[in-house]
C-alpha cells in the first residue's frame, strides 16, 4: 500500500476496497481522482473475482467532496464529462456497492452515497450538499435519488439549503443502513461485508438489475440534465468575469 498515493487500492478476497487517501485535504477529490476511480469501478464490474466494491475515506473525512483548488484541466476531457462518467460508474455498477462512512461526506462525497447498495456511517459523520450555497446545482443523481430516500422535504432542506444531516437522522431516514461508534466501525462492518461477499454472485448480481432496471434511464437522464445545469451555471461564472 503506497500512502503517497490520493486512491488506495486494496483486495480482502473478492473484496475490493478503495480508499480516498488525501486527508490533508479531507480527502477532497480531484480530476486524477476521479479518473482513478472510475476506471477501478468499470473494471470491477466486468471482473469475475470482484464481488463487492467498498469505498472508505483515510483519516477523520470519508471526503468533502470535490476539490476546488485543484485544476480541472485533463487531457482526458472537459472536468464536467470526466464528472459525469464518474457518476455513471456509480449507476450502472451491477455488484454490491457499499460505503465504509468514516467521517463527513460533503458534495459528490454525499450525493453518490444514495447509488451504493450499502452504507455504514460512524456516529461521528454528517451529510452535506452545500451546492445552492457555492451558487451551484446538486449532482450525482440526488435531484432524483434524494426525494425518492428521504422525502421531498429533506431533500429540499439538504439540497436547496444546505441543511446538514447528522448520522443519526440519516439512519432514522433510511439515508444509510448502520450506524456505528467511530472506534467501532472498522471491526463491525467487515463482518457483514464478508458475509456478504459469501452470497451468490450471479443471484446478487441478477436482484440488483431487477431492482433497478426501470431506474438506469432515469438516474442516467438526471445525470446529464445535471451535468447541463452545471455547464450553463459555470459559463454564465466565467462570462460575468470578462
Amino acid at each position: 500500500m503506497d500512502n503517497s498515493e490520493t486512491i488506495i487500492e486494496t483486495r480482502q478476497g473478492t473484496i475490493k476496497v478503495v480508499q480516498y487517501n488525501k486527508p490533508k485535504k479531507k480527502n477532497a477529490i480531484d480530476v486524477n481522482m476521479y479518473l482513478r476511480i472510475t476506471k477501478i469501478l468499470n473494471d470491477a464490474a466486468n471482473d469475475a473475482d470482484i464481488s463487492v466494491m467498498v469505498l472508505t475515506g483515510t483519516g477523520d473525512y470519508y471526503s468533502s467532496g470535490n476539490d476546488l483548488s485543484a485544476p480541472r484541466d485533463s487531457t482526458e476531457g472537459p472536468f464536467l464529462d470526466i464528472l459525469k462518467k464518474f457518476i455513471d460508474a456509480f449507476i450502472t455498477f451491477p455488484k454490491t456497492l457499499v460505503a465504509i462512512v468514516n467521517g463527513p461526506a460533503v458534495g459528490v462525497a454525499a450525493t453518490t452515497l444514495a447509488l451504493c447498495d450499502l452504507v455504514f456511517a460512524s456516529e461521528n459523520a454528517f451529510f452535506y450538499t452545500p451546492f445552492t450555497k457555492l451558487g451551484l446545482v446538486a449532482e450525482g443523481c440526488s435531484t432524483f435519488t434524494f426525494p425518492r430516500l428521504i422525502g421531498d422535504r429533506k431533500a429540499a432542506a439538504m439540497l436547496m439549503y444546505n441543511q446538514k444531516m447528522s448520522a443519526k437522522e440519516a439512519l432514522d431516514c433510511g439515508f444509510i443502513n448502520y450506524m456505528y461508534k467511530p472506534e467501532e466501525l472498522q471491526s463491525k462492518v467487515w463482518d457483514k461485508i464478508m458475509e456478504v461477499s459469501q452470497f451468490p454472485q450471479e443471484s446478487i448480481t441478477v436482484t440488483k438489475n431487477l431492482m433497478r432496471r426501470n431506474l438506469k434511464d432515469t438516474l442516467t437522464k438526471t445525470n446529464e440534465m445535471e451535468m447541463d445545469e452545471l455547464h450553463k451555471i459555470w459559463i454564465a461564472k466565467t462570462n460575468s468575469k470578462l
